[in-house]
């Protein structure tokens, strides 16, 4: 296969021959200075398994959205290989985040103490680019660049929406209150969006009963038991 795009915790693969795209689950996971933190935009470290454990976990989670009624670009998986194939789509370099509490680079940016609640959830868009620190951007600016149409920007905001609240219902059975999430999005030739990337606890914050924040990987572990997967 030929990698289209290497990233910090997956690959982008496309077999030529059969033009299918897939995505390689890799073991590395995001951090800083020995901690995992899913917010983090840099590699923390490496987690015999992850990759594996993280594509079971999407493609459960991508299978309840679309049960819900979310489009994704979930295809099928392999999990034993670690390749998740998935539809061929335009996936501009945008993270739409949903914080229904203070948290993380949020409380850094303004200077906020952790857990005040927001009600309506707050939704931002931020433009994938680590040496820029992953800034904020408008649909003004997504227009102006070309990463979105008319009209999608609030499309996909909506999305976000609907997936924060079935991840919610999902997550509370288990004893795990959602803090905030990030997914990225993409449209095929047509413009129709779908939920693209991962939906892992790589992409979340999560408090669990005890009040405590488990990190990414301890999170996908206690998923892999409760689910069953």
């Amino acid at each position: 296969m030929k990698t289209l795009y290497t990233g910090k915790t997956k690959d982008v693969l496309l077999d030529e021959e059969k033009n299918i795209v897939s995505l390689l689950f890799k073991d590395s996971a995001t951090g800083e200075n020995g901690v995992f933190d899913p917010g983090s935009n840099s590699v923390g470290g490496s987690v015999e398994g992850k990759g594996k454990i993280g594509l079971a976990i999407s493609k459960y989670f991508f299978e309840v959205m679309e049960k819900n009624g979310i489009p994704t670009h979930y295809i099928n998986a392999d999990v034993e290989q670690g390749l998740m194939q998935v539809r061929n789509l335009t996936v501009p370099k945008l993270e739409f985040v949903l914080r229904y509490f203070t948290a993380g680079s949020m409380c850094r940016r303004f200077t906020l103490p952790e857990g005040i609640v927001f009600d309506p959830p707050y939704a931002e868009v931020t433009l994938k680019d680590d040496i820029q620190g992953d800034p904020l951007i408008s649909e003004r600016l997504c227009l102006m660049k070309g990463l979105l149409k008319e009209g999608q920007y609030e499309e996909a905001l909506g999305i976000l929406i609907q997936v924060g609240e079935v991840l919610k219902k999902e997550l509370a059975p288990l004893g795990l209150t959602l803090i905030d999430f990030k997914i990225e999005i993409g449209y095929d030739e047509s413009g129709k969006m779908f939920v693209a990337d991962e939906i892992t606890p790589d992409i979340w914050r999560v408090r669990d009963e005890n009040g405590k924040i488990p990190n990414q990987i301890d999170c996908a572990k206690m998923l892999l038991e409760k689910l069953g997967l």
